[in-house]
Order: C-alpha cells, then structure tokens, then sequence
C-alpha cells in the first residue's frame, strides 16, 4: 500500500504528572489506530532514534545536552512541559519518526506517511522546550530533506496553536514555506498575520489566525482562498503536515468548532496538492489533540484519506458561518499581497 503508518509502543513510556493533558493515554489510542492498520493489512514501523546530527540541523548542542541530561529524572522544564525517567529516549523516537516519515517517502517505497507520535514538537524551539514538546519533531524530518536534497519543503500545521517554533527555524529561509491555521489570541502568542518571515524568507511564513470559534467552512474558505494557492505558487518538492487535532469541536484545551470530517478535508486538499506538485509526496505527524475520542476519530479519518483513492475533499456540509476566516484572510492578504497572488 502507498500509506506507512510510523508508531511505536515506547510513546507511552513518556509520563506527564496527574491530569496533564498531554497524558500517557494519547500514546494508547495511537497503538489502537496503528493495530487497526496493520489488521487492514497495512504497513507499520517503528522510529529509530534521531541522532545528534539531525537534531543539531534545527537545535542547539546545548539544548540537546540539557534534555539528555534529564535522562533518568522527572523534571519541570516550565509550567507545562515535564520529562520523566524515560522521556529523552522517547523523545528522541519521536523525533526519529519526522526523519522516518521523510525516508520513507522520499526513497519511493511509499508515496504517504503518518506518524503517531507524543511528545509533540512544533513547540519546541531551537534552544528551549516548551509548550508540552522537547524537540520539534516536523523540523527535524523538514531538516532532514532538505539535506536528502530536496529543493523544497511545505509545511502545512492545522493545529490549533500556533508552531511558533517550526516558524523560527525556517523564517528566514525561502525553500522552507510555513503555513499555519490557529487560533488567535492564544498561546503561545505568536502567529499573527504580518509575521510573514525574514531576510531572504520574507513571504514564505504564512499565517491564518482565527479568532476562537472557528468552523469548518472558515477553514474551508482558508484553504480555498490562501493555503492552496501559495503551495500551487510555492510549487514544493514534499509537503509534510503538523496533524494537530486541537481544533476539534470536543477538544477541552481551545474554543474552535472544527468536526472530524474537517481534519480529513483538510488532509485530503493536501494530498490532492502533492499529486499535482511534488509526485504524491506527503507526510503527517501528530501534534496536539487532547480528547480521546477526538483524537482517535480524526486520526481514523487521516489514515482513510492517506491509504485510500485520490477523491475529491468532502468538507462536512454545515449551515454555521462566523466570518472568522473571512478575517484570517484578509489580514494574510494585507501582510502577503507583495509575495503571492491571493
């Protein structure tokens, strides 16, 4: 099958204190899905760890020192992100699994991949872990393909917090395009609509806040009218995508609206991109998504879309209109109209 499902059974092994929401549990709805795939007879794999070189392509040698260093500890590296005795080893898988992903697709055997991950990373900044994540595991695969010689790499993150970091490491870098849809005002702060990169990489930081409430036909019309005409523009070589499921409707951390069959839209505008730009190429790994049975479903409906026929996205029909992406869009168009046609 063209779809490889990169998971592994040591992501639960990484411990969060009582009533984090970035829990234990997630790790286990993820073998779940991963099971169900391999019954289908699909593909599974598991990450090897990211080495240091990979790592030092988006972080700091001392960042990297400071959370081995942690190895065989349980540590409060801020209000929210936590390491336990186990934590480096798997974060380090998890960052393999961005490199993994980026492998498979690249070396032909496979034209998708989707990686079920924890910790997440887009968080995690060249120097500093935060927002639940220690290393940031999609720069480290958009990292790794770049110097695999791939002229250039879109990344897509439909998480509902802004990557603040995955937006640093490529901002002032024009072969890294960074799209984001989240919402805003919200942590961390970043992502506001005229952050459109730096130097050499101004234009190709995009980003598409919305206010909280969101729905699916506000990220519906994001896509139409601003993330698939810059990637048609940008013309990329591989997409991956931040598959963060924090927008869903159930999630108990943010206020959008977002359905199921959304996520699935979203992925399908996505892999329909690649099979027109870059030879089908497209990977996803998972970020946030805090509901259990949110997450479970939407990471359902991803594998379906990736594994199955190209066919058109079916966005959920819904009667609810906010405007919210109304707005995303002009502010984008107002900061960007310089650097694409929109």
């Amino acid at each position: 099958m063209s779809l490889v499902v990169i998971a592994s059974d040591r992501f639960a092994d990484h411990q969060t204190p009582p009533g984090h929401p970035e829990a234990p549990e997630r790790a286990e709805v993820m073998d779940v899905v991963a099971q169900e795939w391999r019954k289908r007879g699909g593909e599974v794999v598991a990450p090897r760890q990211a080495t240091r070189e990979q790592l030092a392509r988006v972080h700091s040698a001392d960042h990297v020192r400071r959370m081995a260093e942690t190895t065989g500890t349980s540590v409060a590296l801020d209000q929210d992100t936590y390491t336990s005795p186990d934590t480096y080893e798997v974060a380090l898988l998890s960052a393999g699994a961005g490199v993994e992903m980026v492998e498979r697709v690249l070396g032909g055997e496979h034209q998708r991949a989707l990686a079920l991950v924890r910790p997440p990373g887009h968080h995690a900044e060249r120097s500093r872990a935060m927002g639940f994540c220690l290393f940031n595991n999609i720069a480290v695969g958009a990292a790794h393909a770049r110097a695999s010689g791939v002229g250039r790499v879109a990344i897509v993150d439909y998480d509902v917090h802004h990557g603040n970091a995955t937006q640093h490491m490529f901002e002032a870098d024009p072969a890294v395009l960074y799209i984001s849809m989240h919402q805003y005002p919200f942590y961390p702060g970043t992502g506001a609509a005229n952050e459109i990169g730096l130097g050499a990489g101004a234009g190709f930081t995009v980003n598409a806040p919305m206010e909280a409430g969101a729905t699916d036909e506000d990220y519906r019309i994001v896509f139409a009218e601003l993330v698939l005409p810059v990637l048609q523009q940008f013309d990329p070589d591989l997409i991956l995508v931040s598959a963060g499921f924090d927008a869903h409707e159930r999630d108990p951390l943010a206020g959008m609206r977002v359905t199921t069959g959304a996520f699935g839209a979203m992925t399908m505008e996505l892999r329909a991109m690649a099979e027109t730009c870059c030879k089908g190429r497209i990977a996803a790994i998972v970020e946030g998504g805090y509901d259990l049975r949110a997450l479970a479903d939407s990471m359902r409906t991803v594998v379906d879309v990736l594994a199955g026929p190209s066919a058109a996205p079916q966005w959920p029909r819904s009667d609810a209109r906010s405007g919210r992406g109304r707005v995303a869009i002009d502010a984008a168009r107002k900061a960007l109209g310089s650097h694409w046609k929109l």
